[in-house]
């Protein structure tokens, strides 16, 4: 029987920062969340997320994380079996489905894929002293497989993340030149069929999104708006509540995808470098935590994690710059949505309980 216990020897940057960044996305989405929904029910609603949040951080750091390699497959065979399911009973919103309805929650099954994907990938790879080219065949399609699910939502930045998250992971795994070639091979041949797979207003965002000015008030009005916001923050930034392109809703979504918009327009440009700056910290301190871990599940589990952060803030924060396609990719800790934060919490409970190993504790 588990029995947790909250840890010694924590690391109170994996513990603080967060909080933290929750602390500041629940201020940014009372100051300019929809008016219609209640903007203190939305922020209430994610208070309570971050509760049952910092209970998951709790409660996993205080368990060893090597109990996640024993259960990886069925971890994995669950939440695909959602990602099914949501295709059959799942509730549509902004045109996609992607949520089942659970009542007071709803449940987005390809928050959970992003990090089931990198804990199954830790163990397959962890479990195995040379990667043969038939263990390569399945790693790939452990991936393909939901990322596939994930295109018939629509939702193409859940499945670029399902691939690019776990890409350290690959590159801790000894695998061959020969094998990277074929890797290489799979990936010119996917994309492609990605590609072809996406909607068509998927797709004019690709097409259009160096140059969205070719279309502001279609395609190219959420990158147009969100720019003008950030601009809008100068140096300091207008305060909470008081820029006019989040608080008046012509940032589309500003407390979801383009919350990073809405924190430059109330707190400028230091207080974006802030936030990017506790973004770095974090992802930062888990790579190192891939360097410490004491086995090979906890170093490929640790480096998957922080590379899933690293292109969760880059896409997030450069569509919101304009420098990537508009793709529906919530940032880490701070963007309003259940399932992410739960999620996120997960991780960094389970980056807490590989620190506390590595320190060697008892853990009678």
């Amino acid at each position: 029987m588990i029995r947790p216990r909250f840890p010694q020897g924590i690391d109170w940057v994996l513990a603080v920062v967060p909080l933290l960044l929750v602390v500041a996305g629940i201020a940014v989405i009372y100051s300019i969340a929809p008016a219609e929904g209640g903007r203190a029910s939305q922020a209430v609603s994610q208070g309570i997320y971050a509760l049952l949040g910092i209970g998951i951080f709790i409660f996993l750091a205080s368990v060893d994380y090597r109990l996640f390699r024993a259960a990886a497959p069925a971890l994995y065979g669950t939440t695909l079996l959602l990602l099914v399911l949501v295709l059959i009973v799942g509730s549509i919103q902004f045109g996609a489905r992607r949520w089942i309805d659970l009542g007071p929650f709803q449940l987005q099954p390809s928050e959970l894929m992003k990090a089931v994907g990198v804990i199954t990938l830790a163990w397959f790879f962890a479990s195995r002293e040379e990667v043969k080219i038939g263990d390569l065949a399945a790693a790939l399609l452990l991936i393909i497989a939901p990322v596939l699910l994930v295109l018939r939502q629509p939702d193409f930045g859940s499945a670029l993340l399902l691939l690019a998250g776990p890409a350290p992971i690959f590159v801790l795994s000894r695998i061959s030149r020969e094998q990277w070639l074929g890797i290489a091979a799979v990936v010119v041949v996917v994309i492609p069929l990605i590609f072809f797979t996406l909607q068509p207003y998927q797709r004019a965002r690709l097409e259009t999104y160096l140059n969205p000015e070719q279309d502001p008030f279609g395609t190219g009005y959420n990158v147009l708006q969100s720019t003008i916001a950030i601009g809008a923050g100068g140096l300091t930034g207008r305060g909470l509540g008081q820029g006019s392109q989040s608080t008046l809703q012509f940032v589309p979504v500003a407390h979801t995808d383009f919350i990073f918009a809405g924190i430059a327009e109330a707190t400028g440009f230091l207080g974006s470098a802030t936030l990017l700056t506790l973004f770095a910290v974090l992802i930062a301190r888990s790579f190192r935590l891939a360097l410490l871990a004491q086995d090979r599940f906890g170093r490929l589990l640790s480096a998957g994690i922080a590379s899933l952060w690293l292109f969760s803030v880059f896409i997030n924060v450069g569509m919101n710059l304009g420098l990537v396609p508009v793709t529906g990719i919530p940032l880490p800790f701070v963007s309003f949505g259940g399932s992410s934060l739960l999620t996120n919490f997960a991780l960094a409970g389970m980056l807490q309980s590989i620190h506390r190993r590595h320190r060697k504790i008892n853990f009678r």
